[in-house]
């Protein structure tokens, strides 16, 4: 049966090297707006994330909030922080945006495409990426360090309130291509629809742990170091393995 390519989202490649001014690429993949006034107030804000210490911290955040489609009281960035498309980007309150994080919200079909809770802590060099998907973090979430968050193809990504995730985990949302056909490289046949990857209240994610697209991690579910987790893993229920099992329930006794 013949597999129908499905319609990609906006490739970076392509949108850096399309025709145009130099200046309207840019609009288009970095700032996210067109407009002189806000790609030099983004340029200047850009310029912001290079100063260290104290008075970057200060810096950041008097004038960084007027990027972001809303910006709650009492967030602190880091340095090296990157943005794309911050305008689709939403904070609240007391969210800690620490070294390195990268947000990347280039997704031109919604305007709320990365939300973070209330007490929402991204560790040093996460990587929050959307390219035709969102991304929805609960309060009071903590990201450890180096983890990759990415949706694609409207594949939503979902962490649910006072959960744990570990450093070095990958979190994706319409990771997988289809490999059907061997006429055509892989990456022209699209995405497999997953609909997406939930986690939902307080879940616990250890080290290096990864969760693929179309699992849901019930309530105080609880995946091991190292764990590839493909399928759904039951509330209140411990999974360790490549691929996860459940190992016992956490009301089991030890």
């Amino acid at each position: 049966m013949e597999i129908q390519s499905q319609t990609p989202p906006k490739k970076t490649h392509a949108a850096v090297t399309r025709e145009g001014s130099a200046l309207s690429r840019y609009q288009d993949v970095v700032v996210g707006r067109t407009g002189l006034g806000r790609t030099i107030y983004f340029e200047f804000c850009t310029w912001l994330t290079f100063v260290p210490g104290a008075l970057g911290l200060w810096l950041r955040k008097v004038f960084w909030r007027r990027l972001f489609g809303s910006c709650g009281s009492g967030v602190v960035f880091g340095a090296n922080v990157t943005l794309r498309h911050p305008h689709r980007i939403h904070l609240g309150d007391r969210v800690v945006v620490s070294e390195g994080v990268i947000l990347d919200a280039r997704n031109d079909n919604s305007e709320e495409v990365i939300k973070l809770g209330d007490d929402v802590m991204l560790a040093n060099y996460i990587v929050i990426s959307c390219k035709s998907g969102t991304v929805d973090i609960g309060a009071r979430v903590g990201i450890g360090a180096q983890s990759i968050i990415q949706s694609t193809n409207d594949c939503p990504v979902s962490v649910g309130a006072d959960t744990i995730i570990g450093p070095r985990c990958y979190i994706v949302g319409g990771g997988s291509y289809r490999t059907d056909r061997t006429d055509i490289p892989i990456w022209q046949q699209g995405i497999i629809p997953d609909g997406g990857c939930v986690l939902e209240d307080n879940v616990w994610l250890g080290a290096a742990v990864n969760v693929l697209g179309g699992v849901t991690v019930k309530t105080g579910g609880i995946a091991a170091a190292g764990a590839v987790v493909t399928r759904d893993i039951p509330a209140d229920t411990i999974c360790a393995g490549v691929p996860a099992k459940p190992v016992r329930r956490r009301t089991d006794q030890t």
